[in-house]
């Protein structure tokens, strides 16, 4: 399966625009790395990998809800 690299906007509504995909992540680490220190600090988007098993199958793992974690040392 192979990673994806997705540029994420949240305003006015959150945007998936697929950048790059991968088939090593070490490579597509690299890559998102590299273009989130390339961002400005100021920069209304985010910068993601992903496995998946499609780009359709990655757009719906970014696009789900997920839970907080509750930690353990909040008790």
């Amino acid at each position: 399966m192979p990673y994806f690299v997705y540029k994420i906007s949240e305003k006015p509504i959150r945007q998936l625009e697929k950048l790059e995909q991968h088939d090593i992540f070490k490579e597509a680490s690299n890559r998102a790395k590299q273009l989130r220190s390339e961002q400005a600090e100021d920069a209304q988007f985010s910068i993601k990998v992903i496995f998946a098993e499609s780009e359709l199958h990655a757009e719906d793992l970014l696009n789900q809800i997920r839970e907080a974690v509750p930690n353990p040392q909040d008790d």
